[in-house]
């Protein structure tokens, strides 16, 4: 029987410790020039591709590692070192996700190296599926992609929001209506190729937290893509369609969504980010309980201090362990039998939110302060239990599998 074991290969330390000296030296540096500019960090973006962190390569391997654990490692360290920056840096990994996910293998080949660009003219991709009417609810998605059999085209027409990379990206991966009647599952996923007439950014958002992330409106008027850019295929979607009338009619199984795929896959490296902002505050904060002085002794002596900080590492681990059984689970193809991703996703960005709040009060009137990084991390943190799946979504998921009942 094989020894069961949490270590990391030696491997998997080399990786871990190069993306901590790059995300120690390079990344927190810039983080509060990029907070306060609310600009996509272009510098930091290309200094990650000069090193190979930002590429296509580099997110393969970690994402074939065997173990599953390449992926949340990666996100962890880049997100210990700044949220918006990490996002900035790993936000074109969403849609490419979606293609893994719903494409083709020549679709994968041919856009995914786009979305990056190289070292030399880095290139950033926006996965788009939440409306302003449709965030949670993938259901109430309004943007409509029509073919044209004479041409061989979809036309889509929509407004897409909160689109990391929004507007600015080289390739769009849009999720579009095919069909109302079979609710989310009469949607698609389609590829925007860069230049594409009719796509337009909307309304850039001036955010709480990840300010250093793109995060716009996208709108789509009467844009043309061809017929090979439907991920999947027509006949893959045909048949689909199919499938799920019959079993619209019969009752039968459900058929997973596009959307909802690429957020499936996504969970657990969802949950890595928030342990990494987590882990960062826990840390700023262990430092300075440990040198803070008050009536003259280190305030970490004083039990209210003390016991806190062990609270904070003792989620923190707890919520890394949750992130790397699903993880491992969806590498090793295990099923989530009781919601295991949404699991480290809920647990973990709930834990990012308490933590970095629990990093300010120990800091005191500096930990409110723009001097010291944690009310940073805490603005961050925000996001973890919105973002893809809100904790409520997550509970729900959870509940359901669960139970088996339909929870409202």
């Amino acid at each position: 029987m094989a020894e069961f074991t949490l270590e990391l290969n030696d491997d998997q330390k080399q990786v871990r410790d190069w993306l901590h000296g790059f995300a120690a030296d390079v990344i927190r540096p810039a983080a509060a020039e990029w907070d306060e500019r609310e600009e996509t960090p272009w510098p930091v973006i290309q200094e990650a591709a000069k090193v190979g962190i930002y590429s296509l390569d580099f997110y393969a391997q970690q994402f074939f590692d065997p173990t599953g654990l390449g992926i949340p490692m990666a996100m962890e360290e880049l997100f210990w070192g700044d949220a918006g920056i990490g996002l900035s840096i790993v936000g074109t990994g969403l849609a490419a996700v979606g293609v893994l996910a719903n494409g083709t293998e020549e679709q994968i080949g041919t856009w995914i190296p786009q979305m990056y660009g190289d070292a030399n003219d880095v290139k950033v991709a926006a996965f788009c599926s939440s409306e302003p009417d449709a965030g949670s609810d993938v259901a109430s998605i309004r943007t409509r992609a029509v073919y044209d059999q004479a041409k061989d085209e979809w036309v889509l027409n929509g407004t897409k929001t909160w689109a990391t990379n929004g507007g600015i990206a080289n390739v769009h991966v849009v999720v579009a209506v095919v069909d109302a009647e079979l609710g989310s599952k009469g949607h698609a996923s389609f590829i925007v190729p860069p230049n594409t007439p009719g796509l337009s950014q909307g309304q850039k958002f001036k955010k709480h937290g990840i300010r250093a992330s793109h995060t716009a409106e996208v709108v789509l008027e009467d844009v043309r893509v061809p017929g090979h850019c439907l991920l999947g295929g027509k006949e893959k979607l045909d048949q689909r369609m199919a499938r799920a009338r019959e079993r619209a009619q019969s009752g039968g199984e459900r058929v997973k969504n596009a959307a909802m795929a690429t957020f499936e896959a996504s969970r657990p490296a969802v949950g890595a980010m928030a342990v990494g902002t987590a882990r960062a505050a826990y840390e700023v904060a262990l430092d300075y309980a440990k040198t803070r002085t008050q009536f003259g002794r280190p305030i970490i002596d004083n039990q209210g201090i003390a016991f806190q900080l062990a609270d904070m590492r003792t989620q923190i681990d707890a919520a890394r362990l949750l992130v790397w059984r699903a993880s491992w689970m969806a590498t090793t193809g295990k099923p989530f039998e009781s919601a295991e991703g949404s699991m480290s996703k809920l647990y973990a960005s709930e834990t990012a939110k308490k933590v970095t709040a629990q990093a300010i009060q120990i800091l005191g009137g500096n930990g409110f302060t723009r001097e010291y990084p944690v009310e940073r991390m805490h603005r961050d943190a925000a996001i973890y239990t919105i973002f893809e799946g809100t904790s409520e979504i997550q509970r729900l998921v959870i509940a359901r599998t669960l139970s088996g009942m339909p929870i409202r």
